[in-house]
């Protein structure tokens, strides 16, 4: 991670993972101790275990075994298996369970799920080279990134992703400076709509950041939130320069302390089952 950041003093530093081996303790204790765990990766650096064969075919399960054999382009479909490989040792660490037993699902839009888990919500966002996995056990959470040096013209796209509070913030900053936060927004923007749910079909005229990167805000500059969201932006660095932001929801419900699968049936819902199995086991 680069020393870029803007918002974010609630957030979790992102954690660079280089490979299947971790460092996914620093996950687990990213989830347990903030609440949310936000992972990235360079997926050249994870191609070993794209390779593996039965072994990958297995992690990635059959719904995504199928996308990743129908995928052409070579390096399309390792990025997609690293992805996914990402998502599930990611939500693994913080399940406590081996990643095999994770089956990724995806809702009407394309937003993946865990399927059984929905104590950990989870987001995902990869761009060239980057991958990013975003997990959440206290509400929703969404990631985006871009290249850091992706131009966006102001004078193209103001009306179409800019409030009006925000249009007065940016019209008088110099071309470089305007490009710059017009990116940080972009990404902001896309970071909280997924987040919701919405992604692109949440109109980005309807809400806004300011400059350090707090909100939402109404089109006009007034806070539409009362705490319950945390923003942050980062520069990553992985051979080429990103950014990435990250919108982190907490419900205010507390949370479970302890997601691990093991531990979060209740009690007397899990003997009812056992005492269910064993009679059944009899009657045979």
């Amino acid at each position: 991670m680069s020393g870029y950041e803007r918002g974010g003093s609630t957030l979790a530093a992102p954690i660079l993972v280089e490979g299947p081996a971790g460092p996914w303790l620093r996950v687990r204790e990213s989830v347990a101790f903030f609440g949310h765990a936000v992972v990235y990766a360079d997926w050249n650096r994870w191609l070993p275990a794209v390779a593996a064969g039965p072994e990958l075919r297995r992690l990635l399960g059959h719904r995504d075994w199928e996308r990743f054999n129908a995928l052409a382009k070579p390096e399309v479909r390792h990025r997609f298996a690293v992805s996914r490989l990402l998502v599930r040792h990611a939500a693994s660490a913080a399940l406590e369970v081996v990643p095999d037993t994770l089956e990724v699902a995806y809702k009407p839009g394309g937003r993946p799920y865990l399927r059984g888990c929905d104590q950990l919500d989870v987001s995902l966002s990869h761009t060239l080279d980057l991958v990013v996995v975003g997990l959440n056990r206290r509400g929703r959470i969404g990631v985006d990134t871009e290249l850091a040096g992706r131009r966006l013209r102001y004078s193209e796209v103001h009306r179409q992703m800019c409030t009006v509070a925000e249009r007065a913030m940016l019209a008088g900053l110099p071309v470089p400076e305007q490009e710059a936060e017009l990116l940080r927004l972009w990404t902001l923007k896309e970071a909280y709509t997924k987040a919701l749910g919405q992604g692109m079909r949440m109109g980005f005229t309807q809400f806004g950041f300011d400059a350090d990167g707090r909100g939402p805000l109404t089109p006009d500059g007034r806070p539409a939130s009362y705490g319950e969201w945390a923003f942050g932006t980062y520069g990553l660095e992985l051979g080429d320069s990103y950014l990435m932001s990250v919108a982190c929801h907490d419900a205010g419900l507390g949370g479970e302390e302890d997601t691990a699968v093991a531990t979060m049936l209740d009690e007397g819902f899990f003997g009812q089952v056992v005492d269910l199995l064993d009679r059944r086991g009899r009657g045979r």
